[in-house]
């Protein structure tokens, strides 16, 4: 009776391709039949499974140590925040700065940046919903956007279009609050706000309202947001007075700066000779065409974030170059695969997972990102690189996690996982080929506004 009533189930529609019973227990006698899965069982059952799939032959065959070491200086700390690009942007800069200060450790102020960034990304964001006024609320775009309306990331040329904006102050004159260093609740309330402002907007224009009209109601909007980021940040300083003593004892005061000053004064690096790379080995992507996301910024009005799509080698290249000539490199990652926090490791065999599931899991860069299991979610900052034979074997990463983490937060990262998990760096201009310089001036390629390689300022 039981073999007949299993072949009535095999034969309706109504269970075609459901979990059956007898597959269930062919997993279960394969599984117990295999030593290795009884082996893995018993471990992971007391211990985690990365601990368990560490390969420790990779762990004790790299040292930190660098041929190539730019700063041994302290590093910074974001916090519970998603603010690795700003951190990551004003680490590049404060390098210059405290040359020219003569000290060793000096922090731009996160904070300042992070209030500006979050205002302009509320005008960015109703902006974007004023051009889509008209569409249909479940528009693929609409819904994305309105997914997270504003968020802690961003990208490379977000990053400069504050500086030339809102310039830089020293961290004393805006100091770290605990919102900036924890943003969950300072973001909730931003996130209601403009949710609401997108629906009353849309609301506006059934009723008959024009570009105008809606412009005046997002600026109430705006001084709502302007308001909770003043509450959670504080007041950003219109001017800086600045004094200091450098290493060698001397007292220095410059006085009062406004931010555009303070910038103008201490940024030592060309920012606009600098343009952002990036490998995106998917087949739908062009190597050496220029590519922009669709609604990724937050100053309306800077230039547009772009990116020229490179091979891995040519990231490679460009990034060991400008650190044997004495500059760090800002680049993003997807930082958690393959990565030992405790010994502030990247490896890309660093786990044998395989090994653990007795289970091929692995795909190529290029599938990672189509099938959305890689994309990038952190940018931090490249102070070191190990070169053998002309050739990077290893690279030094300054983090923003703390001193608790790594070499005393500075972490190294094998050059294979460079291939697979780096996806953009930023660079001067004239370090490239002249055909890619070329390349650079085209029209940007659109990609959709959740295409992964915008994924960093999300």
């Amino acid at each position: 009776m039981t073999d007949q009533m299993n072949a009535r189930e095999s034969d309706s529609p109504d269970l075609a391709g459901s979990l059956s019973a007898a597959d269930t227990a062919r997993f279960a006698k394969e599984f117990s039949a295999g030593s290795v899965n009884r082996l893995m069982q018993n471990a992971v059952a007391k211990t985690t499974v990365d601990d368990v799939a560490l390969d420790r032959s990779i762990v004790t065959s790299i040292d930190h140590s660098m041929s190539n070491v730019l700063t041994d200086r302290k590093v910074t700390n974001q916090e519970k925040s998603g603010r690795c690009w700003l951190f990551a942007g004003v680490n590049l800069l404060r390098t210059g700065a405290a040359q020219k200060l003569k000290v060793k450790d000096f922090e731009f102020s996160q904070n300042h940046l992070l209030f500006w960034d979050k205002l302009e990304k509320a005008n960015h964001f109703l902006e974007a919903m004023i051009d889509m006024v008209d569409r249909d609320i479940d528009d693929r775009t609409v819904a994305y956007l309105l997914d997270e309306p504003i968020s802690d990331g961003g990208q490379w040329n977000m990053f400069i279009a504050l500086v030339r904006k809102h310039g830089l102050v020293p961290k004393s004159a805006m100091p770290e609050t605990q919102s900036s260093s924890n943003t969950r609740a300072m973001n909730r309330a931003l996130t209601q706000l403009l949710r609401k402002a997108a629906r009353d907007l849309r609301a506006a224009r059934a009723a008959g309202a024009d570009l105008d009209g809606l412009r005046e109601a997002k600026e109430d909007v705006l001084q709502s947001a302007y308001r909770i980021l003043t509450i959670h940040l504080g007041t950003p300083p219109e001017q800086a007075f600045w004094q200091w003593t450098d290493e060698d004892k001397e007292f220095h005061r410059d006085g009062a700066l406004s931010p555009l000053e303070f910038a103008e004064r201490y940024v030592t690096l060309p920012l606009e000779d600098y343009v952002c790379l990036v490998h995106d080995p998917r087949e739908s992507s062009i190597q050496g065409r220029t590519y922009t996301v669709e609604y990724l910024g937050n100053v309306v009005g800077a230039p547009p974030v772009t990116y020229l799509n490179v091979s891995i080698d040519m990231l490679r290249e460009l990034a060991m170059t400008t650190i044997v000539g004495g500059e760090p490199v800002w680049f993003g990652c997807d930082t958690g695969k393959m990565s030992n926090g405790d010994i502030g490791m990247w490896d890309a065999a660093l786990y044998d997972y395989d090994g653990v599931y007795s289970t091929e899991l692995g795909v190529s860069k290029a599938d990672r990102l189509v099938l959305h299991d890689s994309l990038m979610t952190h940018a931090m900052l490249f102070v070191g690189v190990d070169v053998v034979d002309g050739k990077p074997r290893k690279w030094r990463v300054e983090n923003s996690w703390g001193e608790e983490r790594g070499d005393k937060g500075l972490w190294t990262m094998n050059d294979n996982w460079f291939d697979q998990y780096v996806f953009e760096i930023a660079v001067r201009r004239q370090l490239l080929p002249d055909d890619l310089q070329q390349a650079l001036d085209a029209e940007p390629i659109v990609l959709p506004a959740w295409d992964p390689m915008g994924a960093l300022a999300r």
